[in-house]
């Protein structure tokens, strides 16, 4: 039970959070059927939303191109020229993650402090309270705005004031990151136990002084570990970004894709599977060590932080980053002018009938997603999950799931969206498809972690009183890990509808095809109003996850 306790304590705090409470009572019971049978209506209106197309919803002839595609898995491009591009835009993929994850820590741990309550409200005294209540409601206003805005969103911004550079990846992943960061950190330091801050306070220590040698070392560990689950998360992010021209394995992969030559599409894919499978198994032994209390002079988390060091070093060499263009005054002067085109917000050629429209449309997207994404998850939780004395069998169908799965989230939503629209209309159904196999992957890791987290003494004295494992798995397994399920469920439909921007970038249609519309028109100022209808979706999408979650404890 206390190994249990211990890999649930090495969550991510926004994980945790989400599957803490995930338990039904009395009480809540009604608001639980009433928000089911509300989430029930908008499934099947998204449905209907999705099967409707002008035209027929298939398309025969593309099911060749696929065919294609998938053929050339078996004959990927090995001329040495191409693999030594690959191999030089895989260095810089993670060049750019790490630089990403590193800016966004150093972001997190700025506003993780000045989002806290214990930095605002702990240890004041009534006025000071609510003048510290007025300052911890103002900075978590402004974190939520870059946690809102999706990465790509970031880059195609960054990419109009700053061009081709390798810092606009780095901004692009570090400033939505930062905040999300920031989030989990202030969340850290207030999970923290205060009897020590508050009497250093009380002894007239300076409130930083304090923080840093009272809270800071309790939660530290927990910020290490979450930086590792970031920089994975960054990983997949720069590949996305060089979809739009960052740069990186996503630049070279859109390329090919340009050209249809699958053979070097598949040599990248591979590429962008062993990266991320190997910092896929990275982060989760640290992780694991983590939970088995090990600290920095444990072998594989002091490795880890030489290696971390190294990398950052070897990636400021690799992409030589020119900070000098973020002071230049021609940066400045087109920010500026950006910013007297964006405001007053506007309409641009869009209307508001068509941005109501794009809004339903991504939502219908994201709900198909999450729900293709929650179904295949669930039923792979089970075989991925590795328990003890398996046999080897068991261990072949555990690493098989676990590949798939990391396949499935190795590749980027928009390579998904452009196999999907090969056979569809464009419309939302191509979207959610990509979007839910995508959100498969990562969402069939966090279920199959949970299932591995479950406390097995339910299921073990069920087995001694002779009970068959069939029946031990509908009355042990499945009732612990369903309440889990769904609050990740719940977790990834509010990272999903932010990445309904990602396909829709390359045509899947809703809000983010009429965002980058507008971006690629300089139209500023529709992009604005664009923006503000997705921070509003995101904030709503939120409030509904949030309030799905409540009912359900």
């Amino acid at each position: 039970m206390t190994e249990t306790l211990r890999r649930q304590a090495s969550e991510p705090v926004e994980l945790r959070e989400a599957a803490s409470g995930a338990v039904p009572t009395a009480s809540s019971r009604r608001a639980a059927r009433l928000w089911g049978a509300a989430l029930l209506v908008v499934v099947v209106a998204s449905v209907v939303a999705a099967s409707w197309t002008a035209g027929p919803l298939l398309r025969p002839e593309g099911f060749s191109l696929v065919g294609n595609f998938l053929g050339a898995a078996l004959r990927p491009a090995t001329d040495v020229a191409f693999l030594q591009l690959i191999a030089s835009a895989a260095v810089t993929t993670v060049a750019y993650a790490v630089l990403g994850t590193v800016l966004s820590l150093v972001l997190g741990l700025v506003g993780g402090v000045l989002s806290s309550e214990v930095w605002w409200l702990a240890g004041r005294h009534e006025r000071a309270r609510r003048r510290g209540a007025a300052g911890w409601a103002m900075v978590r206003g402004v974190l939520v705005l870059p946690r809102a805005i999706h990465e790509v969103i970031w880059g195609l911004i960054f990419l109009s004031v700053l061009g081709l550079t390798p810092l606009v990846a780095v901004l692009a992943i570090g400033i939505p990151f930062g905040a999300v960061t920031a989030k989990v950190f202030a969340e850290l330091l207030d999970e923290t136990p205060r009897r020590a801050y508050t009497a250093a306070l009380a002894s007239g220590t300076p409130r930083l002084t304090a923080l840093l040698y009272t809270l800071m070392p309790a939660a530290w560990s927990d910020l290490l570990s979450y930086g590792f689950y970031r920089f994975e998360c960054a990983i997949r992010s720069a590949a996305i970004l060089g979809l739009i021209g960052a740069g990186g394995l996503g630049f070279q992969l859109a390329l090919s894709l340009q050209t249809l030559n699958y053979p070097e599409v598949w040599t990248a894919l591979y590429a962008l599977i062993l990266l991320s499978a190997a910092t896929d198994l990275w982060s989760s032994a640290v992780r694991r060590r983590r939970a088995s209390g090990a600290g920095a002079s444990d072998r594989v988390i002091g490795g880890s932080l030489v290696a971390g060091a190294v990398l950052v070093v070897g990636a400021l060499w690799w992409v030589q980053l020119d900070l000098a263009v973020l002071v230049a005054g021609d940066t400045w002067q087109l920010v500026l002018q950006i910013l007297e085109d964006a405001w007053p917000p506007g309409l641009g050629g869009a209307t508001v009938l068509g941005l109501l429209q794009a809004a339903l449309i991504t939502v219908a997207m994201s709900v198909l997603a999450i729900v293709i994404a929650f179904a295949g998850a669930s039923a792979l939780a089970f075989p991925g999950a590795a328990g003890t004395a398996l046999s080897p069998g068991r261990w072949l169908v555990v690493l098989v799931t676990r590949g798939f799965l990391i396949v499935l989230r190795a590749l980027p939503p928009p390579v998904w969206a452009l196999l999907f629209l090969f056979v569809m209309a464009p419309g939302v159904l191509p979207g959610a498809m990509a979007l839910g196999v995508y959100t498969l992957g990562v969402l069939g890791r966090l279920m199959t972690e949970s299932v591995e987290n479950l406390d097995r003494r339910p299921q073990e004295a069920m087995r001694a009183h002779g009970v068959p494992r069939p029946t031990v798995f509908c009355y042990a397994v499945v009732p612990a890990a369903a309440p889990r399920f769904v609050a990740f469920g719940l977790y990834r439909w509010e990272v999903t509808i932010r990445e309904t921007v990602v396909v829709g970038v390359v045509g899947a249609g809703g809000l983010g095809l009429v965002l980058n519309q507008q971006l690629a028109a300089f139209d500023y100022s529709a992009a604005v109003t664009t923006l503000g209808v997705i921070v509003l979706l995101t904030a709503m999408v939120d409030a509904t996850s949030a309030g799905v979650r409540r009912s359900l404890r």
